[in-house]
């Protein structure tokens, strides 16, 4: 859960990143749309849904639209799960305390948030649900004024939702 929702506005921050640079979300905001999502490494399901955001990442991250990973777990662990999982978007760090994740009011990860440019978030989900992750695709697509293109492969064996 989290008691931010579609419509409401999206808490900014400023993390250190695994490549010890300083992200905020409103100078990402400056040039464009943010997906965001919160993970434990310790989560199966975050296991299994950050590969699906690395996919989009590379679809549509880049030119002003921001991905952007924020971890609960030390830097050695985030990392070590970021090389695992191949992420190659910014992986940050809401550790000591998770002062993000509780501006977030986030009892339960992952969770996903598409943020506009204003700062609303468009989308929220939590656990991986398959037709969140399609409408984040289809509104980058939009976004970009490019063609969208399915996200999952017909060999892969997608379930619907699978809860956080």
């Amino acid at each position: 859960m989290t008691h931010i929702v579609a419509g409401g506005t999206a808490p900014t921050f400023s993390l250190e990143g695994l490549d010890g640079k300083h992200y905020s979300l409103s100078s990402r905001l400056l040039l464009g749309p943010a997906v965001l999502v919160f993970f434990k490494i310790s989560c199966p399901v975050c296991q299994f849904t950050l590969p699906f955001l690395e996919r989009l990442y590379k679809r549509y991250g880049g030119d002003g639209i921001s991905f952007l990973a924020v971890g609960q777990d030390d830097a050695r662990a985030t990392r070590q799960f970021a090389g695992r999982h191949g992420l190659t978007f910014p992986v940050l760090l809401d550790e000591s305390h998770y002062p993000v994740s509780n501006a977030y009011g986030l009892t339960n990860v992952p969770t996903l948030f598409l943020v506009e440019p204003s700062g609303k978030a468009r989308l929220v989900g939590m656990g991986f649900d398959k037709k969140d992750l399609e409408a984040i695709a289809a509104w980058l697509a939009e976004y970009k004024q490019t063609a969208s293109a399915p996200l999952f492969r017909p060999d892969e064996a997608v379930p619907a939702h699978k809860p956080g």
